[in-house]
């Protein structure tokens, strides 16, 4: 990780290395805490924050589901990273990181007393799955692990606690030769990836299974918008591992992943074992937006 100049923590720019917690920090210990992923990308008019207000709302609604007050608006902590997108000067594409938690002052279950603290750290950071990955795909492996279910935890919500679970499939993933992991609801279906959604390709049918046990994403969300738009026809309906096995296509999408092919699954070629011609189109047409190429949806981009 490249480190940058400042984190803007409560209020307040902390250098880098000094941005510190105490070790009886309560979401440390207990996993209630929530963040966010968010992107900023440099365009030809500069840096510019995608879905900034989206992503921002969505931080404060994890919040609310985990009974977590914040302290700042969602206004000011708009402004928040913005700021520290200008005080720290990058040169290239950023990851932003915002995270609501529970500090130091209480110890045990009940967390209603333990102090709430906000913190947004960036940095320059490019694909979370590799260039090369967004040009020739990656290998994935349908995990051990079922996704969290919704009588068990609530996936709503951008929880810290949620992505053990994601941990331990991405773990099982990699170290068996993957580069990514493909996690089954508890009936069977297919959740999403470790962190990112999941699309496939059938017959010139763009599908993505329904939201029941992932996030609420903002990605996925705007690709559906473009493949409409392009006049591809979508489904969103559940899907079994083995449709995946047969599928044309099949990608992720995520604000770290951005749109990312999987060329197999499970040691299934999937299509050509390429990147598709509906993902080429639909990655391409997503950076048209991110990077403020499409007029049409320039008003997504927020510029520091």
């Amino acid at each position: 990780m490249e480190k940058a100049k400042y984190i803007w923590m409560d209020g307040k720019l902390v250098e880098w290395d000094k941005a510190n917690i105490h070790i009886l920090t309560h979401t440390l210990h207990y996993g209630n805490g929530v963040f966010e992923g968010t992107r900023a990308y440099m365009t030809d008019e500069g840096l510019a924050i995608f879905k900034l207000k989206e992503h921002t709302k969505r931080l404060l609604n994890s919040a609310k589901i985990t009974r977590i007050t914040p302290k700042y608006s969602i206004k000011e902590l708009e402004a928040a990273q913005l700021e520290i997108l200008r005080v720290n000067d990058f040169k290239s594409n950023v990851y932003l990181r915002p995270i609501i938690y529970l500090g130091y002052g209480i110890m045990g279950l009940h967390h209603t007393a333990a102090p709430i603290q906000t913190s947004i750290a960036a940095w320059e950071w490019g694909s979370y799955l590799g260039e090369e990955g967004l040009e020739k795909g990656i290998r994935v492996k349908i995990s051990s692990f079922t996704r969290n279910p919704v009588n068990s935890t609530m996936g709503k919500a951008k929880a810290v606690a949620n992505y053990l679970n994601s941990q331990m499939a991405k773990y099982e993933a990699v170290e068996a030769g993957y580069e990514e992991a493909l996690l089954l609801d508890n009936e069977g279906f297919i959740a999403e990836g470790s962190g990112e959604c999941f699309f496939i390709v059938r017959d010139g049918v763009l599908i993505s299974p329904p939201n029941d046990t992932s996030l609420e994403s903002i990605t996925q969300g705007m690709v559906l918008e473009l493949a409409k738009e392009a006049g591809i026809p979508i489904q969103r309906r559940r899907v079994t591992r083995d449709e995946v096995y047969i599928a044309d296509e099949a990608f992720f999408t995520g604000t770290a992943a951005e749109v990312t092919p999987i060329r197999d699954v499970d040691n299934y070629v999937i299509g050509n074992g390429k990147r598709g011609e509906i993902t080429s189109y639909l990655q391409s047409a997503y950076f048209d937006v991110v990077y403020g190429r499409n007029p049409k949806y320039k008003h997504l981009l927020t510029f520091i």
